[in-house]
């Protein structure tokens, strides 16, 4: 494999990023008959599928971020952690579960969110991947461990590449503090993700100062993928 599950969240959570224009026009939810084709096409390795589960299900982490959003400018890094439960929702999602959609992928969005907060000890709580989520068919009920996928359907390993490339071609453009900000706000080159609070401590400027320059950075990136068709 080219790219892990988690290095290829990590730049899908990125490119989704830079393709966001408004937040707060998220497109509808799905019909459940298409949600569930979609659904069935992801675990087949349907990188097209998986990416309009993404986009149709934004507004779910957008409410869900907004529940535990504190502090004015908490929502958009909250909807960035979120996004990622999202990613891992749908890569884990099982249909033969029994349990809908939604409800699976609130729960990786909330826990995605509270296991952020946990790290910046701002919260002592977390959901266990053993809580139950839902009844399935046999009247049992089923954890977020029982729809843990494997790793045998990561796909599209060269599509990602070729984004990659892209990306870091185009973030040459940016400026060294920019580049450093997404670098370390997306865990690139093999690091790990931070959270705006973690980079502002750790280039001893504010939090608020950080998310202004990521926005800017993300805004040039996103005019470069549109330029090239990305």
């Amino acid at each position: 494999m080219i790219f892990s599950f988690m290095g290829y969240s990590l730049l899908q959570l990125l490119f989704w990023a830079l393709h966001i224009q408004n937040k707060n026009a998220f497109p509808p939810p799905l019909p459940h008959h298409q949600e569930q084709e979609y659904l069935k096409l992801s675990t087949e390795g349907d990188i097209q599928a998986r990416n309009r589960l993404i986009e149709h299900n934004l507004r779910l982490v957008a409410h869900i971020a907004k529940k535990y959003s504190v502090c004015p400018g908490d929502q958009d890094e909250l909807i960035s952690i979120g996004t990622m439960g999202l990613i891992k929702a749908i890569q884990s999602y099982r249909l033969d579960k029994g349990v809908r959609f939604s409800t699976y992928a609130s729960k990786c969005i909330a826990n995605e969110i509270l296991m952020q907060f946990r790290s910046q000890k701002k919260c002592a709580g977390d959901i266990s991947i053993n809580e139950p989520i839902e009844t399935g068919h046999s009247g049992s009920p089923v954890t977020i461990m029982d729809t843990l996928a494997s790793d045998d359907t990561i796909t599209d390993d060269v599509d990602l590449k070729i984004k990659s490339e892209k990306l870091y071609q185009f973030m040459e453009g940016l400026d060294p503090r920019e580049k450093k900000i997404i670098l370390l706000r997306y865990g690139l080159h093999g690091g790990e993700p931070m959270s705006q609070m973690e980079i502002a401590n750790q280039l001893g400027i504010s939090r608020s100062y950080v998310s202004r320059i990521e926005k800017k950075a993300v805004e040039y990136l996103r005019k470069q993928f549109k330029k090239g068709g990305g």
